[in-house]
C-alpha cells in the first residue's frame, strides 16, 4: 500500500508542504478549522512587499513542527479534523477584486462550518475576512496585534483595513483592543484616529509598563463574552526576531512574548484568526516564517482547548 505523502512520519523535508501535512481538500463537512492561504500585497504601500509568498513559505515551516503543545497540553490534530483548504484565487492588482474574492471564498467555507485560520498576505485581507466573518456571526470584538493602528483616513490598502471595518459595522467598538502600538508616525494625531474609532490603544511601552499577563488580561477584560477575531500582523514582533515583514519597526516583542500573548486568549469564544504580512525575501534563516508557523499552530491549539472544553 503507498504512503500517504501527509503522513506525519515522513521527515520535514520530504513530502508535500500543506499546513502541517494536513490533507489538501475543499471537501469540509464535519471539519473544525481550515487552513486558507490568502497570497496578496497589492495592498502594500508603506514600503516593502512580497507578502504574498507568505502563506506558501509558512506552510513549508509547519513541517517541522510536533504535533503536541505543551503549554496547553493538547494535540490539536488529533482533537480537531484540520484541512488545508489552499489559495483564495486573487488578483495581484486589483485591490477591489481581490477583496470581493476573499470575501465571497471565505464567506463559502465559514458556512460550511470550519473556524478559517487565513494566512497573509498583506494586512488590508483583514477587511474583507472581517466582512465574511461579521456576515456569519454579527459584529466581532477584535483583538489586533501590531505596531501599526492601521486606521489611516485613506482608501484601501493595508494601513486602512481597520478604519474601514469599523465603519461598516463588521466590530463592536466596545470591545476593540490594539496591542504593541509603536514607531513614528504620520502626525501627532494618528492613534487618535484609532481611539475615536472606539480602540482602546495599548502602545508597546504600556505593554512593556504592565507586563504580559496583565496584557492578557486587559484583552480578556476587554472581549469577555463577546464573539472574539484575532488579527496577528508579524510586526508586533520585534525585527530582531521577525525581519522577514515589509515595515518593521523596531522595539516591539519578542517572539516568546508575542506566544504569551496567544496563548493567553485560550477560553475566549474565538471565531477567526487571520496571521499576516511575512514577506519571505526579507527573513533570515526562516526564523520569521517559523515564528509565524508556530503562531498558527498556537491558534490551532487554542480551538482545541475551546473543543476540549465544550465537551462532557
Amino acid at each position: 500500500m503507498p504512503i500517504s505523502p501527509f503522513g506525519p512520519h515522513l521527515p520535514a523535508f520530504a513530502g508535500i508542504p500543506t499546513f502541517m501535512r494536513q490533507p489538501a481538500s475543499r471537501e469540509l463537512a464535519g471539519v473544525d478549522a481550515a487552513i486558507v492561504g490568502v497570497p496578496f500585497d497589492g495592498g502594500t504601500t508603506s514600503f516593502r512587499g512580497g507578502t504574498r509568498f507568505g502563506p506558501r513559505k509558512i506552510r513549508e515551516l509547519s513541517l517541522i513542527m510536533w504535533g503536541y503543545n505543551h503549554h496547553h497540553q493538547v494535540a490539536p490534530l488529533e482533537m480537531l479534523k484540520l484541512r488545508d483548504y489552499g489559495d483564495v484565487d486573487v488578483s495581484p492588482v486589483d485591490i477591489q477584486a481581490a477583496h470581493q474574492a476573499i470575501e465571497t471564498e471565505v464567506g463559502a467555507v465559514l458556512a460550511q462550518g470550519p473556524t478559517v485560520i487565513a494566512l497573509g498576505g498583506d494586512h488590508s485581507i483583514s477587511l474583507p475576512l472581517l466582512r465574511a466573518h461579521a456576515a456569519h456571526h454579527g459584529p466581532l470584538a477584535l483583538v489586533q496585534f501590531d505596531s501599526h493602528c492601521d486606521t489611516s483616513d485613506r482608501l484601501y490598502d493595508h494601513g486602512t483595513p481597520f478604519r474601514h471595518a469599523v465603519q461598516e459595522g463588521l466590530v463592536d467598538r466596545d470591545a476593540y483592543i490594539q496591542v504593541g502600538i509603536r514607531g513614528p508616525g504620520d502626525h501627532a494625531a494618528e492613534r487618535d484616529y484609532a481611539r475615536d474609532l472606539g480602540a482602546r490603544v495599548l502602545t508597546i511601552e504600556q505593554a512593556f509598563e504592565i507586563g504580559v499577563p496583565r496584557v492578557v488580561e486587559t484583552i480578556r477584560e476587554m472581549v469577555a463574552g463577546r464573539k472574539v477575531y484575532v488579527t496577528l500582523d508579524i510586526d508586533a514582533v520585534d525585527p530582531a526576531y521577525a525581519p522577514g515583514t515589509g515595515t518593521p519597526e523596531v522595539g516591539g516583542f519578542t517572539s516568546f512574548q508575542m506566544l504569551q500573548l496567544v496563548r493567553g486568549l485560550a477560553g475566549l469564544n474565538l471565531a477567526g484568526f487571520d496571521l499576516v504580512e511575512v514577506s519571505p525575501a526579507y527573513d533570515h534563516g526562516d526564523i520569521t516564517a517559523i515564528l509565524a508557523a508556530n503562531l498558527a499552530f498556537e491558534f490551532l491549539s487554542l480551538l482545541a482547548v475551546k473543543k476540549n472544553r465544550s465537551e462532557p
